[in-house]
Formats: structure tokens, C-alpha cells, sequence
């Protein structure tokens, strides 16, 4: 077997101090760290899982470092894991068995706007808060789509593991939004998907090129480690609302967003259970929820150029609530988010994405892990009533987050949980509430996202075996001596 294939077993061709000289020739003394601390940090993410500190941890400046420590890496057969922020992403960039961490932190340049044919192209590093705030200032006739990661994480890695983002309802995971990327293979061959591959001019669409950019998506960078990418931008709209509406019966919830997901009046539609409401107002871990208090809380967001047209959507909104509610549905709202936050400025954190939700990060210990899937929105009431049931048996909140998808040909069920990563019984806690809601809700179809390598331990037989058979041959030709974020993607 191939040393970096395995989880286990991997030695250094050479002293750490030689490895470190070595490569310090390639990318400089200031790029390379030993630094034990840094090693130690480089081990966990927010969740629960943990990795093995690499040998060494490099900075690369740009394309040509990148080929450079791959082309060597290769040779000597070392394992390399790509990593930018390294922020709750289920272990996927952790190393497991040693070797170089390719920090690509410091590749944060947004190298192009075109805001006639609607794209940018970026590299890592850059992150969400950069480029609202250079598309604000610059292209306020374009708008970019945002996800709930911090500001400071990165676009171009949310955008290659399927994340899901606030234009989701209407233009489906941020991997659909990729007109191509630039990867470097484990060899340094330079690899370039979609119209770049052809022409240097523009980069505005994947088509009419095969579609090998797939060869880098959800593959948690097994296959390449790609330096930059074109994604999609759209129109701006001059007129933007959220709203937020209070719910007391979950079916009559789901119900209602099916039934606006088909009025096509939204951009964005979002389920969040009862404890996040708690949360927002600084409850760390709630367990309980009073009679009198709503189940669900949804928010929505419409947008137009034309204030006709706006209320227009907004009247289809509130005939959707009213046929609800003779039904025999209660509703809080539809409610403004500027008039909510001039009641409670605490819903500030809500108003507009990108945000930094810090009452799920800034708490003891710092964890933060979660089972997000997407699946059928037929059986979302029954996914989520089971999930909620699943976590308050394991005595855990029941914070549940839903989202329709790609105009509602499937949807988002993400069940979070907090906990202190310093303290044992709280991490194999979180460990056994995960395994269980992913045993639970994959016979019902739905599928995790970013998935960690525990869920294809466990489950990959259940995999087609063609599939995986295909797969394997891919990551063979690409990746022949196993180097790439070994572990990950196990077939």
C-alpha cells in the first residue's frame, strides 16, 4: 500500500528538520512552520473529530508554490492536506496520518470582477465579509449569494463542498454557481475546468466544455488542490426585505414554505427551531420552551426593482398566511426585520448575511458540529419531528435549521449542537448524538453534505457499488500515490 493512502503508518522520508529545510527552499523561510503550537491547532476544527498534527505547515504565495510542493511531495511520497480557515468543516482538513498542511490563507485576491457577464474569480483565501464589502463598494449593480459561515471563512472552500447560501431557493448549492476553477494535480500538472480551459478572455460559463470541474467538488481535495475558481454573480435588486414569521405547529410550518417555494415570490426561505430564538438571546444550551412560546421561527427574503412588483409578492405572502390561518394555523408576523431589530437590536445578527452568529461560537470550549443533509421536502416533517426526538433523548437542544433548495427540488435539514471541546464526556456526547441522527435519517433519503469520513466508515457499503468502483479509479489516475488528504473519501 501506498504510505499516504493509509490512515495509520506513515513515517517521514527524511529528519523534520530536513523536510522543513526542503521545502523552505521552495516557498521561503517565512512559509514554513514547525511551530509545536501551531502543529497542536492544526489537529482539530470546531467539531468533535480529531486529526493528527502534520510535520510541517505551509504558506503558500500562489500557483507556483503550490505546484512546487506538490511536485515534491509527490516524489516523496508525503502526504498533503489543503486547508484556509479550518473552521467546522467535520474534520475534513484535518491530517491523519502527518505529513504538510497547505495553509492557503495568505492566496486571497479576488483576481477579477465582470460584472457584464456576471462572475468573479478568486482564490482561496478570500473570504465572505471581502466580497460583500468589494462588491458594495465597486458592483453595486451585481449581488453575490452568502451562506451563514462567519465573514472571515472562505468563499472558494464553501463553494467546492456544496454549501448552501442565501439564493439557494432560486439558483441551488454554491457548487452550481461554478463556471470552472484552476487545480494543481498531486504531479503539478495545472489543470484549468469550463470556458478558461479554452479561452483566456472569459470565464463566464462552464458550458460547452465536459464538465471535469465535477472532479473537484465534494472530493475534499483527494483529487487537486484548486488556486482559484469563477463563480457566478447576479443582478442586484434595488429593493430587498427579510421577514420573519413565528410559528406554533411544525407540519403547518412546512407546509406554508411548499407552498411559497411554488408562488416562486421568494429568494430565500429558512426554518429555525425554537432554540435558536433562546440562543439569539443569550441562553447557551436550552432545554425547555414555554407553552405560550412559538415552535418555529422562518424567515424569508423577497426582492424587486419595482415597488409594484414588491407588493405584489408581498400580497401572494399574505393570502399564503391567511389561508393558513383559517386553517387553523397561528402566526406571529410577517415582521419586518428593521422594525425587529429596533425592537430587539439582537436580531441584528439576522438582519443581513454574511454574519458572525457568535451565540454559536463565543461559549466554553468553542464547539460547534452538526449533521447538515439535503433531501426530499416530501418527508421533511417526518425527518425533522424524528431528528428533535433524537436530540432531546440525548439531551441536547433541538436545533434544527431548514432550507428549500433549487425551487424546492430538494431541501436542507441541518441539526446543530454546541459543547466544550476540552471535556471528554461532551465531545463522545456530540459523537454519539451524530451517529445516531445519521443512521436515522439516511433511509429516509436524507444525505450529508460536507460529510465527514466517520459517515463513510459507517456507511459507504450502503454506496453503489459501481459508483464507488468508478471513484476509485479517478482518485487512481489523478492521485496515483495516495498523497492527497489521505483518509478522506474512503472507497
Amino acid at each position: 500500500m501506498n504510505p499516504g493512502r493509509g490512515m495509520r503508518g506513515y513515517t517521514p522520508p527524511m529528519p523534520l528538520p530536513e523536510l522543513a529545510s526542503r521545502l523552505a527552499a521552495l516557498v521561503g523561510a517565512d512559509r514554513v512552520s514547525t511551530d509545536p503550537a501551531k502543529l497542536r491547532e492544526a489537529a482539530r476544527d470546531l467539531t468533535e473529530i480529531r486529526g493528527t498534527p502534520p510535520d510541517v505547515i505551509v504558506r503558500p504565495a500562489g500557483l507556483e508554490h503550490v505546484q512546487a510542493v506538490l511536485r515534491f511531495a509527490n516524489s516523496e511520497r508525503i502526504p498533503v492536506v489543503p486547508v484556509v480557515f479550518n473552521t467546522n468543516v467535520g474534520g475534513l482538513a484535518l491530517p491523519s496520518n502527518g505529513g504538510i498542511l497547505l495553509d492557503m490563507t495568505g492566496m486571497n485576491r479576488i483576481l477579477e470582477v465582470n460584472a457584464d457577464d456576471l462572475y468573479m474569480v478568486v482564490e482561496p483565501g478570500v473570504t465572505w465579509g471581502q466580497v460583500k464589502e468589494h462588491l458594495d463598494r465597486n458592483y453595486p449593480q451585481t449581488r453575490f449569494a452568502y451562506s451563514l459561515s462567519p465573514p472571515d471563512t472562505s468563499v472558494l472552500a464553501n463553494t467546492l463542498m456544496d454549501g448552501l447560501l442565501n439564493l439557494s431557493l432560486r439558483f441551488g448549492t454554491s457548487s452550481d454557481w461554478l463556471n470552472g476553477v484552476e487545480a494543481v494535480l498531486a504531479d503539478g500538472t495545472v489543470v484549468r475546468t469550463g470556458a478558461a480551459a479554452w479561452s483566456t478572455v472569459q470565464w463566464c460559463s462552464s458550458a460547452p466544455m465536459p464538465d471535469l470541474t465535477g472532479l473537484f467538488v465534494n472530493l475534499h481535495g483527494t483529487t487537486g488542490i484548486v488556486t482559484k475558481a469563477s463563480i457566478r454573480l447576479q443582478h442586484g435588486k434595488r429593493l430587498r426585505r427579510r421577514y420573519f414569521m413565528m410559528g406554533y405547529d411544525l407540519r403547518a410550518c412546512y407546509t406554508t414554505i411548499r407552498t411559497l417555494v411554488r408562488e416562486e415570490i421568494c429568494d430565500d426561505i429558512g426554518l429555525l427551531t425554537w432554540p435558536v430564538a433562546k440562543m439569539l438571546f443569550g441562553e447557551k444550551r436550552p432545554r425547555w420552551r414555554g407553552p405560550g412560546e412559538p415552535l418555529a421561527m422562518i424567515y424569508l427574503d423577497v426582492s424587486s426593482n419595482r415597488q409594484a412588483e414588491m407588493d405584489l409578492r408581498l400580497s401572494i405572502l399574505e393570502e399564503t398566511l391567511e389561508a393558513g390561518r383559517k386553517a387553523g394555523h397561528a402566526w406571529q408576523g410577517p415582521l419586518d426585520v428593521r422594525d425587529l431589530v429596533k425592537i430587539e437590536p439582537a436580531f441584528r445578527k439576522l438582519a443581513e448575511f454574511p454574519t458572525r452568529l457568535d451565540f454559536m461560537l463565543d461559549h466554553p470550549g468553542g464547539g460547534l458540529s452538526w449533521v447538515g443533509t439535503y433531501g426530499p421536502t416530501s418527508r421533511w416533517d417526518e425527518a425533522t419531528e424524528l431528528a428533535v426526538r433524537i436530540m432531546e433523548e440525548h439531551a441536547f437542544p433541538p436545533f434544527a435549521v431548514a432550507r428549500p433548495m433549487a425551487q424546492g427540488h430538494f431541501g436542507v435539514l441541518r441539526l446543530i449542537e454546541t459543547f466544550d471541546r476540552d471535556k471528554p464526556a461532551e465531545v463522545e456526547a456530540v459523537a454519539k448524538l451524530n451517529a445516531a441522527l445519521v443512521e436515522a435519517l439516511l433511509p429516509l433519503g436524507f444525505i450529508p453534505y460536507k460529510t465527514p469520513e466517520w459517515v463513510f466508515r459507517a456507511h459507504g457499503s450502503k454506496i453503489d457499488a459501481g459508483f464507488r468502483e468508478m471513484l476509485r479509479r479517478v482518485r487512481s489516475a489523478l492521485d496515483p500515490n495516495g498523497i492527497l488528504n489521505p483518509g478522506k473519501w474512503p472507497v
